[in-house]
């Protein structure tokens, strides 16, 4: 067997010269030598030993003390691993590496006093003493994970467990407290169970002691400067959660199991009572201390993320922003989830980046032992759950969910260690699931033995009623008195909501929601004001081509700076990427910050946008746009990890729980959105309506056309308007500076909230016609729909979107007959802009043919979306008898090409059919034109014709 040997014989010359070292200076060895040294207290006891094996010399180290160190720093590691955490287990797990025989000890040792016992309290203590001590700090049913940890936070925790009492006794009152919660936990859960028999609730039993856990975070927390907990935790103990600690009313609670309508917000469509959030206020003696649980769907971890950005949001309105202890948040997870789900490692990622840190966060780990159906073998690779939390060297706090002091001990830990090193801890609670996964659930089936043991197991209520009754603290007949009275209380309330339902409160829109409201669907068509004056343009212009003297510039971003100050020169041509500073900057000048972020978001993904500049000899970063009005309104630009779910969720709930800011979030590539796609169905597409949960996210998504390949063409345009429905969210495609700077004007200037899903560009971010004069931003407004003039003379119209407009203009000059074919850009998709679209072709004093142009395959892309809304606007116009055709590429599984000669031939193809089809006939070649002609009017080239492209490429 493989024995532990931190330190051995060989080593003895380097300790003595570390320990000289210390002498001279403490400050100058490693912090784990330190506590060495100052533990055993060298200068007073390097005397020989009693000859027994452990001579010394003078100045000299016994290598039995050594040794014993050495057992002491394995209890210390992996003590754990002989707790007695396992409630179902018939007695603490067997560790045979801390066998005192694998660190060179024997029998006869037992009996021998070690000095370096002072470590933990006992100087000259007897080795059987020792490890007793040992095995009563860390082999009991609380126990401590801080092997990777730093040695300052080692060192914390060390000084927490290894107390003579082992912690903190609580008094009779505490007791009788805790009680009290377990009582309310259990008799909530057996009246419904019998009330309610079968109808899922995803009960906490078995798990009950996360009860009083919560109410030791609020209790100990306001003594520590805490005003606000968020908590995020999926559906188990949910409903539990919500009435004993979230103080959610029973009333409410027993309306949604009966399955009562809510008549004053019957506009959404709600969701099952275990995906529902809660916020409320709890009284302590120390203040008031909100808590708020964060509404979450079935998709578990997802709110992960989610609360931490709904925290960042809390702490800047809480002016919380330097220390970070005014609010924190607290996530709940389970086994199986933890260990599973990639989110909660892409969380853990962002926990110390400077964009993202929220000053640490509280995990809790619900252990049940089983992940729906699966046992541990079957879920993880790993001995914990919790394990998931090594990548950021966290602390875990084990503990057996059956001994409930044990487990508001550990919350008591977890908060005051996160108060004072700003870092993530977990808590590992190791407990049991009573029922399957759902109450309807058959978990013999798959845990035969577990379920066996678990129907004979105590509830930790009775477990702890038994040790009140051995303490004189309350008697078994009191107990059951407390809880007969609760459950007599919970069938009072139960038939009195039977009889009179509650009535339930309408939207509110309060805190920094307040004078926001609900939009309809009439504000849509309504122009908003979205102009700004010159003098802001040059304001803005002006801070972002200067920067100061002494900072040493990249040339290539001198002459992109000097590029940009001659943009408001005449009439201007101002380009893409300074479009959208122009907006960030007017922005700031009013009031309104900005935040934006994603992978590379700084310079931008094409080095279009550069809002910040570092200097090529020292690295320091300057960001122009921190100089407006740096007193009151913030511009933040962050770089992100490389992850998709996480940033989104976590911008997601910093933009649902703070309206005042322009959230940003960017894809580095738009097909890199889909590693979010949890995220956009789960949240920002669907909690308006589920959960009556507001947001004004923005999403740049890189999107269009170029060769690049399958995975860098598509930001997936169809995947968003399969999701837009009752004017949820906004989907754009714009091809103009000018556009950008309105629509994300736009955003903030409106009363409600509604993500806005922004197709960006690529190519067209340096394409000579994709400029906009300086009128476009001060006279100008966002326009859904830019279709040609003199439409009188039209008598066909392509329609399209984006990049492709520009492919299409190019060829228009070379088609016959061009004159009568409109060119009309769709910039909104969604909500569909019907009230520009149908005066536009009213316009259209002879209309016979409507195309839709697309570069996306036929299956992808607006084609499905637009071609059903073009016939029912065309029918209630009465003209049934206008033709609707497609021209675009042919139905694919791949989004596109890997050849850019193939590429380039069918984009040639399908811009040459959209003129076809609306009338037009070629007389000459655009440029990137492929020499074959497709055959027929239909989209795509014969295989033959196909098949000689790919053969030359």
């Amino acid at each position: 067997m493989e024995k532990f040997t931190y330190i051995n014989q060989s080593n003895l010359a380097y300790i003595e010269d570390q320990y000289k070292n210390f002498l001279n200076s403490p400050e100058s060895v490693d912090a784990n030598w330190r506590m060495f040294f100052e533990g055993i207290e060298f200068a007073k006891n390097l005397a020989p030993s009693d000859g027994a094996g452990a001579q010394t010399t003078e100045g000299t180290f016994s290598s039995l003390e050594l040794n014993v160190y050495n057992l002491i720093k394995a209890y210390r590691d992996y003590g754990h691993y002989e707790a007695n955490l396992n409630p179902l287990a018939s007695g603490p797990k067997s560790f045979p590496e801390l066998s005192f025989y694998n660190f060179g000890l024997t029998e006869s040792d037992q009996e021998k006093s070690f000095k370096i016992g002072s470590l933990i309290g006992m100087p000259n203590a007897k080795l059987k003493d020792i490890i007793a001590q040992l095995r009563n700090f860390y082999c009991r049913t609380i126990s401590v994970q801080v092997n990777d940890a730093m040695p300052t936070v080692r060192d914390w925790f060390f000084r927490e467990f290894e107390k003579p009492d082992t912690g903190p006794e609580f008094m009779k009152d505490e007791k009788l407290e805790i009680h009290n919660q377990l009582v309310k936990t259990e008799s909530f859960e057996k009246f419904i169970h019998t009330r309610y028999v079968g109808k899922k609730r995803f009960s906490i039993e078995g798990g009950d002691s996360l009860i009083p856990m919560l109410e030791k975070f609020v209790t100990s927390g306001t003594p520590l400067g805490v005003e606000d907990l968020v908590l995020g935790m999926a559906h188990r103990g949910r409903v539990n959660v919500l009435v004993n600690f979230m103080g959610k009313a029973l009333p409410a609670i027993f309306a949604e199991f009966e399955g009562i309508r809510d008549e004053n917000n019957s506009f959404f469509d709600g969701d099952v009572k275990y995906h529902l959030g809660f916020s409320s206020d709890k009284k302590t003696k120390n203040g008031n201390c909100h808590i708020s649980l964060a509404f979450n769907p079935s998709h578990l971890e997802a709110v992960n993320p989610v609360v931490l950005g709904m925290v960042r949001a809390k702490q800047r309105r809480r002016k919380d922003t330097q220390t970070r202890k005014k609010v924190i948040p607290i996530l709940i997870h389970g086994d199986g989830a933890m260990i599973g789900q990639g989110v909660v490692a892409e969380t853990f990622t962002m926990s110390a980046l400077k964009g993202y840190t929220v000053g640490g966060t509280i995990h809790i780990c619900i252990d049940n032992q089983v992940a729906f159906t699966a046992s541990p073998e079957n879920e993880r690779s790993s001995p914990y759950s919790s394990d998931i939390a090594k990548i950021i060297q966290s602390p875990v706090i084990h503990v057996n969910g059956d001994d409930v002091e044990a487990c508001v001990r550990a919350a008591d830990i977890a908060i005051r260690f996160r108060q004072e090193f700003k870092r993530d801890v977990v808590v590992n609670v190791i407990c049991y699931r009573r029922y399957g996964h759902n109450e309807g659930d058959e978990p013999m089936f798959t845990q035969p033995l577990m379920y066996e043991k678990i129907k004979k197991h105590p509830t930790a209520l009775e477990i702890y009623t038994r040790k009140l009754e051995s303490e004189k603290v309350i008697t078994h007949e009191e107990s059951d008195q407390v809880f007969k009275g609760r459950i007599d209380e919970l069938q009072k309330i139960l038939d009195q909501t039977r009889k009179q339902p509650p009535a339930m409160k309408p939207l509110a829109f309060e805190g920094l929601w307040q004078g926001f409201r609900r939009a309809e669907h009439a504000d849509f068509e309504k122009t908003v004001a979205t102009k700004t004056d010159l003098n802001t343009l040059k304001k803005v212009t002006d801070l972002l081509t200067h920067v100061p003297p002494t900072f040493n510039l990249n040339p290539k971003i001198q002459k992109l700076l000097d590029t940009r100050a001659k943009m408001l020169e005449g009439e201007g041509n101002i380009d893409w990427g300074m479009g959208e500073l122009l907006s960030y900057g007017s922005l700031l000048f009013e009031g309104t910050p900005v935040r934006l972020t994603g992978q590379d978001c700084i310079r931008g993904t094409f080095s279009h946008r550069h809002s910040a500049y570092y200097d090529q000899k020292t690295g320091e970063k300057f960001t122009p746009l921190t100089q407006i009005r740096p007193d009151d309104v913030e511009f933040c630009v962050y770089d992100s990890p490389l992850s998709e779910y996480a940033v989104m969720g976590f911008e997601y709930g910093n933009s649902s729980s703070d309206p005042t800011f322009l959230t940003i979030w960017e894809a580095q590539f738009g097909d890199f959105v889909n590693g979010a796609q949890i995220i956009l169905d789960q949240f920002l597409s669907s909690a308006e309506q589920k959960w009556q949960r507001m947001s004004g996210l923005v999403l740049l998504l890189p999107h269009g056309y170029e060769g690049q390949g399958p995975e860098h063409s598509s930001a997936r345009l169809e995947r968003f308007l399969q999701l837009c429905a009752q004017d949820n969210i906004q989907v754009c495609n714009l091809t103009t500076p000018a556009q950008l700077f309105h629509v994300l004007r736009r955003q903030v200037k409106r009363d409600f909230r509604k993500p806005l899903v922004i197709m960006s560009p690529k190519s067209l971010l340096r394409h000579p016609l994709v400029v906009s004069k300086i009128k476009d931003f001060t006279e100008g407004e966002f326009n859904e729909v830019i279709g040609d003039t003199d439409l009188k003379t039209k008598e066909s119209a392509i329609f399209c979107s984006g990049k492709v407009y520009y492919d299409l203009l190019a060829a228009k000059a070379k088609v016959a007959g061009q004159e009568k074919i409109a060119l009309v850009r769709i910039e909104q998709l969604y909500p569909f802009p019907e009230h520009k679209i149908a005066p536009l072709l009213k316009a259209i004093s002879n209309l016979k043919k409507i195309v839709w142009c697309q570069e996306e395959p036929k299956n992808m892309g607006a084609w499905f979306f637009m071609q059903p809304r073009f016939s029912e606007v065309l029918g209630r116009m009465g003209l049934d008898n206008v033709r609707i055709s497609y021209a675009g590429r042919t139905e694919r599984a791949s989004p596109a090409t890997g050849s850019e000669k193939v590429h380039q031939y069918e984009q040639a193809e399908l811009v040459q059919s959209a003129f076809e089809q609306a009338g037009g006939q070629s007389t000459g070649q655009s440029a990137g034109q492929s020499t074959s002609k497709p055959s027929g009017n239909n989209q795509s080239a014969s295989r033959e014709e196909k098949s000689k492209v790919r053969r030359a490429t």
